[in-house]
């Protein structure tokens, strides 16, 4: 595979950033810290980079120091020298990650300003938000949750849902969220797993103009999990702008429930305290979907994210005092974690909760303009929507605090990156950035101090030892390959839920070059230090930025009982989420109609989410597969995105092998498109 000409590094940069900005980022603060006090000192951000994955004991160190980590106890050591995936940091030291949210606050200050289809825009003040997570921990410490619990969310993007959080995290405890829109049987394949003690969930919410009650979810959920000893209700339809309970806001709920502003009423003049908990305690738990199987859960520490985020949010978001950060994102995605740890910064963050499409495209450019955002936070796919629609986002509103556009979820077109560039003016810095739900965090994106090129991440993040590797898994430039991370950062999960003795955490990430962090994504490292990022090298659908497997996909188009075997893969188009297209082989005496295809797209809305329903129904005779039985779908997506079918997979290999050949037709007729 190779770069195509659109990506090719001619021409001149989209934006630098001026002597003023590259002086006054927090980027420059920290290496002129590193030369005072280390006795460091490097000539510009790649000699940075290459010492940080090259050092990283001290580079890591530094970012302890530099950000004053607040902990208990002395490590000998960084990292206890293992290597991955055993290695463990910070080894004898305790620490809060909430602790640090709350140091050095004015009160008075913003630190939420909240927004949704429901609610007016918002502010929730330092002082308001330490008091509400001061109750809110308070009452969860009533409800029996200690250090080491899980507690789970079912909730929308509100303050509320970050409160909760941040409760959980002071007490020690173990966060995990999903979206209300995800269906029952998805969101139980996650929560289940982990046992959680406390559910907390919303009685519904509102979507393009329509509200959803999910009630009848919220029972199903608590009668799957008997782990669970408390829901806590947010009446989000059945309650007032503030989420207080109307009456009857809780009628069919589940039995024994007690709504939020009781759980905020058991001490509400209680104090905000910090359980001090060992660095790689788990501090929450992400879902990243295989192929087979449950969705895996993704446990990532107390202390690693804390060292990631302090780095990533500081030095790479340039987030400062006075700034308002926002990204558009859902409780089910990792943005919502990543937006969270920008409180790790003297910034405020902005929420909203809501179709951005409703009642039209231009909905987040006005809330930028109101919300007075200065980081503007999206997907690639929104971008090429308000494209196609012909949206002109500073028409009629003011977005002259705006300083930056960030993009994730997919790769940003070059026609994406021409479209912010005329409509936000040459000021503009525009980072697209990648990484992944697996640690957290993005390991190739923006640097506040580098140049913009066109269709390309400035550079990879400071402590990502991040390189394109070919099929003898030897690095290059210039070319595409695997992402490959060949050195350990703290945000690497600590272990996968249930999976005692590893197998299932190495098989993920380091059954194809044992040691070295395969990621699944294509990337190429262009000659001067960007990066180019190509979608993903795996089966793993990612919609809207979350990631599903296909099993589960599986699961729901199977249980149709006119559909007997599928096959379904997500294609990389640029500017777009993708294209995704399921390919059935009908029972005997089924058809491929209209009534069938909304059956389908019903049963995957419902027990998936949404967004991971099929742009595309298509009837096979047969589906590939392994002499073992596997389904091939890497090398359909291959196949479908133009690999020569002889590249893509050995037919010697396969039980069926003339069941590539409907592929091989398909890609040259129909998904060149």
């Amino acid at each position: 595979m190779s770069s195509t000409d659109d990506h090719r590094q001619a021409g001149e940069p989209l934006w630098s950033p001026t002597k003023d900005a590259i002086e006054s980022s927090r980027l420059t603060a920290y290496l002129k810290w590193l030369k005072a006090e280390l006795g460091v000192d490097f000539d510009g951000y790649d000699a940075l980079w290459h010492w940080s994955v090259a050092e990283p004991d001290s580079f890591w160190q530094s970012i302890w120091d530099y950000f004053a980590v607040m902990s208990s106890g002395t490590a000998a050591d960084v990292t206890d020298g293992l290597g991955m995936p055993e290695t463990r940091w910070f080894e004898g030291v305790r620490l809060n990650y909430a602790e640090h949210i709350f140091r050095d606050r004015n009160d008075d200050e913003p630190a939420i300003l909240a927004a949704s289809e429901r609610r007016d825009l918002h502010t929730v003040s330092w002082g308001d938000l330490r008091q509400l997570v001061a109750s809110a921990a308070a009452g969860l410490k009533a409800l029996g949750v200690v250090s080491g619990d899980r507690v789970a969310a079912y909730m929308p993007n509100t303050e509320e849902t970050m409160v909760a959080f941040l409760a959980t995290a002071s007490l020690g405890a173990v966060w995990s969220s999903c979206s209300p829109d995800f269906g029952a049987s998805a969101v139980s394949d996650r929560f289940t797993q982990i046992e959680p003690k406390v559910l907390f969930a919303v009685d519904g919410y509102d979507y393009g103009g329509r509200a959803f009650d999910r009630r009848g979810v919220v029972r199903e959920l608590a009668e799957s999990m008997p782990s669970v000893e408390k829901v806590v209700i947010l009446p989000y339809l059945g309650g007032d702008s503030g989420g207080e309970a109307r009456n009857g806001a809780l009628e069919g709920a589940p039995v024994g429930a007690i709504t939020w502003q009781t759980l905020l009423d058991t001490d509400p003049g209680a104090g905000l305290e910090f359980e001090r908990v060992p660095f790689s305690h788990p501090l929450w738990i992400l879902y990243s979907s295989g192929t087979t199987g449950l969705p895996k859960a993704i446990v990532q520490g107390q202390g690693g994210i804390l060292l990631e985020h302090l780095k990533t949010m500081n030095l790479h978001l340039d987030a400062r005092p006075g700034d308002r950060v926002f990204w558009f994102t859902t409780t089910g995605w990792m943005m919502w974690n990543f937006l969270t740890s920008c409180l790790l910064t003297d910034a405020s963050v902005v929420l909203y909760d809501g179709n951005p499409g409703h009642p039209d495209m231009e909905t987040l450019w006005q809330l930028a303009g109101e919300a007075e955002v200065t980081c503007f936070g999206t997907s690639a796919s929104y971008i090429a929507a308000c494209m196609k629609a012909g949206i002109e986002p500073s028409h009629g509103r003011d977005l002259s605090k705006l300083r930056s556009v960030g993009s994730t979820g997919s790769p940003l077109a070059p026609e994406g990156f021409d479209w912010i560039y005329e409509q936000l003016g040459s000021n503009t810095w525009l980072f697209s950035t990648s990484g992944g739900t697996d640690l957290c965090t993005a390991f190739v994106g923006g640097v506040p101090t580098l140049p913009v090129y066109r269709g390309e991440l400035q550079a990879r993040a400071l402590g990502a030892a991040v390189e394109s590797w070919d099929e003898e898994g030897r690095a290059h430039t210039g070319e595409v390959g695997e992402l490959v991370i060949t050195k350990p950062m703290p945000s690497m999960p600590l272990y996968l839920w249930g999976d005692e003795d590893g197998s299932r955490y190495r098989e993920s990430y380091f059954d194809t070059y044992p040691g070295i962090w395969r990621h699944g994504d294509w990337i190429e490292i262009t000659e001067r230090g960007t990066a180019i990022i190509y979608g993903r090298s795996d089966s793993t659908i990612n919609r809207g930025g979350i990631r599903m497997g296909t099993s589960e996909i599986y699961r729901a188009v199977l249980a149709d009982p006119d559909i007997v075997d599928a096959l379904v893969v997500d294609i990389p188009r640029p500017g777009t989420e993708g294209w995704m297209p399921l390919f059935v082989v009908l029972a005997e005496g089924a058809e491929l109609s209209d009534d069938l295809k909304k059956r389908v797209a019903s049963e995957v809305r419902e027990y998936c989410s949404p967004r991971h329903v099929p742009n595309e129904m298509v009837a096979v005779e047969s589906v590939p597969r392994t002499l073992s039985g596997k389904v091939l779908e890497v090398p359909v997506k291959r196949i479908l995105m133009g690999t020569p079918a002889e590249k893509a997979a050995s037919r010697d290999s396969l039980a069926n092998p003339e069941s590539l050949d409907f592929f091989v037709e398909y890609a040259r007729t129909v998904a060149g498109g």
